[in-house]
């Protein structure tokens, strides 16, 4: 049996000010200030005697190479990301950065931000510019209609509105 895992399909580049400014803060704090106080916890750690025994090594030692692997990638993910500052020239139409206001049919509204893939977490109405929602959302106006499978159920959705964050850059 192998360990084989196929590469992650590659995500959008892009990201907004403020999902930059975030990613590059917590790269900051882990280099800075997680990575030294964990090694400090492991040399303390291994001075105590028996490392193959010692849990607190054991921990910390794990603790290190996770911090290292998400240092890693915050390195090289933040050479490849695209900060969008500006929105679009023609705000009728929905791209990258856009809030979103749709309609089910039962009446029910929603409201969505199509922002990059390393920042959909941040709030709850954040969706990630790769998911199916937001592909279906890119390009299409004001009262047009989409559908999106979720699951075995397709949803049909009416555009009510489109705004574009003038403070922010997108």
């Amino acid at each position: 049996m192998s360990r084989y895992r196929p590469p992650r399909p590659k995500s959008s580049p892009y990201i907004t000010p403020a999902g930059h400014q975030r990613l590059q803060q917590e790269l900051k704090y882990l280099w800075k200030v997680k990575r030294p106080e964990v090694t400090r916890k492991v040399s303390e750690a291994a001075a105590q005697g028996d490392r193959s025994e010692n849990a607190e090594y054991i921990y910390g030692k794990r603790q290190l190479r996770e911090i290292d692997a998400r240092v890693r990638f915050l390195s090289k993910r933040l050479d490849e990301l695209i900060v969008v500052e500006k929105a679009p020239k023609t705000q009728d139409q929905i791209f990258f950065g856009a809030r979103v206001t749709l309609e089910d049919n039962s009446g029910s509204t929603f409201q969505y931000r199509l922002v990059g893939p390393d920042e959909f977490d941040a709030e709850p109405e954040y969706i990630s510019i790769d998911s199916p929602m937001a592909r279906a959302l890119l390009k299409k106006r004001l009262d047009d209609e989409i559908s999106v499978h979720q699951g075995d159920t397709e949803n049909h959705y009416v555009i009510v509105a489109i705004r574009y964050d003038t403070a922010t850059g997108c």
